[in-house]
């Protein structure tokens, strides 16, 4: 089982504030010229660290994964000579909340309003960008970074990521879904910017594949509906497969930009001591996928490579959270790991020579969701917690007289009904096909209420559509891993393990929405049989 460490995650101290940096970069000075002693305190040749992350995408859609629709030759590349990742989660199923972890290396539940969508990032929690640059780094950004949320809210002057490179711009995009933004052209104008002989660390968000969607793009290129895998919790029928071409092909956009960066590192001499990583921030957005906690929710891609520091083409199963990305960037550049982050680093699994299983204590992680949209009365949260190990997953949903996808006759503020789930074609056909006897029952799984308590054989029903909580035979697995989940809550911090929510009046900074949330913190039960 994982140590992890007491719940502390309001350390202040810090070697130089980030808003002094930003002051010191407007200025036309690095923090070198700052701080001499920061820059010689670090190896010698530290590693540039790019990280590559995409929005909306589930762990299946990559060629490296044998998926033969989507073609994603860089990311294929990134794994080949490196490590692909089998088991990788977000910390949530949410922009906001999965960036806020994977910065910070902490879960969600320690990181107050940076735990949900449209919230902010308090300025004393640490992130690992801000922390490099004190170092000595040069650190920037291009497209999607910390977001969406207000990081002025939370006393950052800066976006938590970098500072932005955002002045290169697509004048036709190939597509009215795709971003105008030239993620690799910013990139270029980053590095030729940084100062020679420092290290750097970039952050390349794409807006990609995050709907909406162009209609037919995909099924413009050369691939037919028919070459499609549908998910067994969504209909097989030609709306949704064209649907599903759509987000490949977006997906195809933020690969084509990985691969010219690739190029721009190889250019500059600098790809052999690039640690590169390739991720999402959550999982696709259809029914049950994005802001669920079932593997298409949280399951992500994930390839890393580093030049010769990384033997190549290794295929590594240990279960992996984004939250260690942090810890892992920061032992790289030879600094300490803070005592609050409750990711591993995962150095010594790069480095090793192993295959399958590296580490064996690496067979569990755990994710979360509290608030995704503002789709319920008073902005009622759903919140959830749950348990993936190698096997089984486990879920545990606090309040199951809620509505998980949302309250069906209540507009949300940016999806309409059930406003957990982004509106597109594969949301409108199950709605109008509510009662259609082939649709009826993967409705009820997509829209429908869940019961206080999930639990998935994940080898024998990969898309969890059978829920095992209520089976005597599964008995003994859910209490023993209902036990383990409320341990590592209540050794973490989590005030739902108190039966706490203060998640209920945290801002929701989306037009005005953010008046709102002003209500105290509920109290629930921590009990699955005592919740309705």
């Amino acid at each position: 089982m994982r140590k992890r460490p007491p719940a502390a995650p309001h350390s202040r101290l810090i070697l130089i504030p980030g808003w002094i940096a930003c002051q010191l970069l407007a200025a036309g000075l690095g923090v070198l010229e700052a701080c001499p002693a920061l820059a010689a305190s670090g190896p010698k040749n530290r590693p540039n660290i790019l990280l590559c992350i995409s929005d909306d995408q589930s762990w299946l859609h990559a060629g490296a994964y044998g998926n033969k629709t989507v073609r994603t030759p860089h990311f294929d590349r990134v794994a080949r000579q490196g490590v692909l990742f089998t088991h990788a989660f977000c910390a949530a199923p949410s922009c906001t909340p999965s960036r806020s972890a994977l910065l910070t290396g902490q879960d969600i539940w320690r990181l107050e309003r940076g735990g949900v969508l449209y919230g902010t990032l308090p300025a004393t929690f640490k992130v690992y960008p801000r922390m490099l640059e004190d170092s000595g780094y040069t650190v920037g950004f291009t497209g999607k970074g910390w977001a969406p949320g207000n990081y002025k809210a939370g006393g950052r002057t800066c976006d938590p990521t970098g500072n932005e490179y955002a002045r290169r711009r697509n004048p036709e995009p190939p597509a009215r879904s795709i971003s105008p933004c030239d993620y690799a052209g910013n990139f270029a104008d980053f590095l030729e910017n940084r100062t020679p002989g420092k290290p750097f660390c970039f952050w390349y968000g794409a807006f990609e594949p995050h709907r909406p969607y162009e209609p037919g793009v995909g099924a413009r290129t050369d691939k037919a509906p028919d070459d499609v895998i549908v998910p067994e919790f969504l209909p097989n029928v030609p709306e949704i497969r064209k649907d599903l071409l759509d987000y490949y092909f977006e997906i195809e956009w933020f690969d084509r930009h990985l691969g010219q960066m690739i190029t721009l590192l190889e250019e500059a001499g600098e790809l052999e001591n690039t640690i590169i990583a390739v991720t999402s921030d959550n999982g696709m957005p259809f029914p049950r996928a994005k802001s669920t906690l079932y593997d298409h929710g949280v399951r992500m891609p994930l390839a890393i490579c580093w030049g010769r520091q990384v033997k190549p083409g290794r295929v590594v199963d240990d279960l992996v959270s984004l939250t260690d990305l942090a810890p892992t960037f920061l032992e790289a550049a030879g600094l300490p790991v803070p005592a609050e982050m409750t990711g591993r680093s995962l150095l010594s699994v790069l480095r090793s020579d192993k295959a399958g299983q590296v580490d064996p204590t690496r067979d569990h992680i755990f994710t979360a969701l509290e608030r995704h949209a503002w789709c319920r009365p008073e902005g009622a949260t759903y919140p959830m917690r749950a348990l993936r190990t190698t096997g089984w997953l486990y879920i545990r949903n606090y309040e199951p007289h809620r509505w998980p996808a949302g309250d069906p006759d209540f507009i949300s503020s940016h999806m309409g009904l059930y406003g957990e789930i982004d509106n597109g074609p594969a949301k409108t056909y199950m709605i109008e096909h509510k009662d259609d006897p082939a649709v009826a029952r993967l409705f009820q799984l997509g829209f429908g209420r869940r019961p206080a308590e999930e639990l998935y054989d994940a080898a024998k029903d990969p898309c969890q559509l059978h829920n095992l909580a209520a089976d005597p035979a599964a008995a003994e697995v859910k209490r023993r891993l209902r036990d383990q989940l409320e341990q590592h809550l209540r050794q973490t911090g989590d005030p739902r393990a108190e039966g706490k929510s203060p998640w209920d009046r945290y801002p929701y900074y989306y037009k005005d929405y953010w008046r709102r949330a002003s209500t105290p913190s509920v109290t629930t039960s921590t009990r699955p049989d005592a919740t309705p």
